[in-house]
């Protein structure tokens, strides 16, 4: 038995997707806060079942004659550590045989300030005993692709990245990634993956990809990290996300961003899609 966390969420669909082409609906467990959302999981034969990080009972319960874990990590900032050790301590008394983890890019140096919790959680994977494989994953596409129609309405996609090279990858990729992790017939145990894609790029050449597919004007404005952040909230985001957002950007101004080791498309057995796609995917239809 295979158990996802987080199943309905954006990553977790996607996993459970690649796991069922060569896993049995029966043998995947959809670990769900909202077991009413997974109903299309559900008519698929998966087994979902609900679990709450804040409720270790529904967690214990979840984890029944589950031999493999993928936590993948959550999206409550500054709970996340706590929400993942509750997940791991259910894990190493259910007895799974692996657990493996969504981390972040290169977390043990990480400058970004969402690899701290990450780094929290690697610390505690390793004390606890449970088997367990890092999937550090890279910036995601969509993470940069979301702003398309902004970028064209200014004419100007604005970050702090400078001329960081950022190799992010489809979040599809990484969905591939971990199901090959999970269905491995070699041990896992002990591994840690550095995933990104194969193609780097800077944001002006984002601006440009984004120029030359819809045929508008559309340039890179770089601006300070804490101008940027302005900028953000003062596009209605909230406190938390526009900070989050500023940092990974001049993050990715040191390098945070770029790996060039390709474990990403040699775990999944291709290249990588590539950014154009998922730029052609977010322009407005």
């Amino acid at each position: 038995m295979i158990l996802v966390t987080g199943a309905t969420g954006q990553l977790g669909r996607l996993v459970i997707q690649q796991l069922l082409m060569n896993v049995p609906a029966t043998q995947i467990v959809a670990a769900v806060r909202s077991p009413e959302k997974a109903s299309d999981l559900a008519a698929l034969g998966v087994v979902v079942r609900k679990a709450d990080y804040s409720d270790p009972a529904t967690l214990a319960s979840a984890l029944e004659g589950v031999d493999k874990v993928l936590l993948i990590s959550s999206n409550e900032l500054g709970q996340r550590f706590t929400q993942h050790s509750a997940v791991i301590d259910a894990a190493k008394a259910a007895g799974v045989k692996l657990l493996a983890y969504t981390s972040v890019l290169h977390a043990d140096t990480s400058l970004l300030a969402l690899a701290e919790e990450h780094r929290q959680t690697e610390d505690y994977l390793r004390k606890s005993g449970v088997p367990f494989a890092l999937l550090r994953n890279g910036w995601y596409h969509e993470n940069y692709a979301a702003s398309v129609p902004s970028a064209l309405a200014h004419g100007a996609h604005f970050g702090s990245a400078g001329t960081g090279r950022i190799s992010s990858a489809a979040r599809a990729d990484y969905a591939g990634a971990a199901a090959a992790v999970l269905t491995s017939s070699d041990s896992q145990a002990g591994k840690v993956y550095e995933l990104a894609g194969d193609d780097a790029y800077t944001l002006s050449d984002f601006a440009a990809l984004i120029a030359k597919q819809s045929g508008q004007p559309v340039v890179y404005t770089d601006l300070p990290e804490a101008e940027f952040k302005g900028a953000l909230l003062g596009a209605g985001l909230p406190e938390e996300f526009a900070e989050l957002l500023a940092n990974s950007d001049a993050a990715a101004a040191k390098g945070a961003l770029f790996d060039d080791s390709r474990q990403l498309s040699t775990l999944i057995g291709r290249g990588t899609a590539p950014l154009s796609a998922s730029v052609a995917a977010a322009l407005p239809k």
